[in-house]
């Protein structure tokens, strides 16, 4: 049997009072502190599928769960697909010659400012210096946009949009590619803008998250 004056001695070791119950009071307040410690971890577990689930409504969807959406307005058409959990969605046309070799290509984008950014694709043989200017039916030319570069498949323009020519151009019936050949003459090649107002329209709304 333990003697009790050596529970005191060791008290005083401590620089407290011998307390023949602190030892069973210590094991009930730690009992005390690892149940609400167990109770503690039990509900941050059961927060777990909740948080999992509202960072799986985040994932970008496109409508029915489709991976893809391509639509025909008119002359232009539409495709969105998922990458890197967002929505990326073009509107083109494609003017193709009569033996199926493309002539020219536009894709418009959705810009950051509200506007568009667009990609033209045109075949060779087309002056650099001058490169392509803009006209929306028969209103005064727009700012020339100059040519970026040659691939194999046609020479590449880069160009944006602002507001202003948006609206001229949802409301405009043909724009027209003002340029000059390789053997100096002007060319126009005339894109439609039937349906490019419906397709623009639906971009903005598939391409919002």
């Amino acid at each position: 049997m333990q003697d009790p004056r050596m529970g005191l001695y060791v008290s005083r070791l401590n620089g407290a009072p011998f307390d023949g119950k602190r030892k069973s009071q210590s094991l009930v307040h730690g009992h005390v502190l690892l149940k609400a410690a167990v109770v503690s971890v039990a509900a941050f577990a059961a927060t777990v599928p909740a948080a999992l689930a509202q960072q799986q409504q985040q994932v970008a969807s496109l409508p029915n769960g489709a991976s893809s959406v391509q639509e025909t307005y008119q002359d232009w058409q539409l495709a969105c697909s998922l990458q890197d959990n967002a929505r990326v969605c073009t509107v083109t046309q494609d003017q193709t010659q009569k033996n199926g070799q493309r002539l020219l290509a536009v894709e418009l984008r959705v810009g950051q400012k509200g506007g568009l950014t667009g990609t033209l694709l045109l075949p060779f043989g087309i002056l650099f210096d001058p490169g392509v200017t803009f006209q929306i039916d028969d209103q005064p030319p727009l700012s020339q946009q100059r040519l970026r570069t040659c691939l194999p498949n046609g020479c590449i323009v880069v160009f944006s949009i602002d507001r202003s020519t948006l609206g001229k151009m949802k409301v405009g019936s043909v724009l027209k590619l003002n340029l000059t050949t390789a053997a100096e003459t002007p060319l126009t090649f005339p894109v439609s803008l039937n349906g490019l107002s419906a397709a623009l329209d639906r971009m903005v709304a598939l391409s919002a998250r």
